[in-house]
C-alpha cells in the first residue's frame, strides 16, 4: 500500500470558501480515477503557527497507481485550481508495511 499525503496553505482571500471548494473537488476524484483506492481530505481546526490549512491522504496499491493518478486529466484539472488558490504545499509518499 502506498500512502500519498499533501498539505496545503491557502491564500487569505476567500479562504474558507476556497477550502470547501477544493475539498469537494478532491473528494470527487476517487469516482473517476480507478487506481485511487481511497482519499480523505481534512480542513485544519487548530489554526496553530505550525499547521497547514488542509491535508489530503490518498491510498494506492502501488507506485504505478500513484503515477496514473498524478497524470490523470481529472487530477490535473484539480491541481490547476489548487495552484491558483494556495501559497504552499508539501508532500510525503511512503509505503505502508
Amino acid at each position: 500500500m502506498l500512502v500519498h499525503i499533501v498539505m496545503f496553505v491557502f491564500k487569505d482571500e476567500n479562504k474558507a470558501q476556497n477550502m470547501i471548494r477544493v475539498k469537494g473537488l478532491l473528494e470527487a476524484l476517487p469516482l473517476c480515477i480507478e487506481t485511487l483506492d481511497s482519499m480523505e481530505v481534512g480542513i485544519d481546526i487548530s489554526s496553530s503557527d505550525r499547521s497547514f490549512d488542509m491535508v489530503l491522504v490518498a491510498l494506492f496499491d502501488d507506485h504505478e497507481g500513484l503515477e496514473f493518478y498524478a497524470t490523470h486529466p481529472a487530477h490535473l484539472e484539480v491541481v490547476e485550481v489548487i495552484k491558483s488558490l494556495t501559497t504552499l504545499s508539501r508532500v510525503v509518499d511512503y509505503v505502508r508495511d
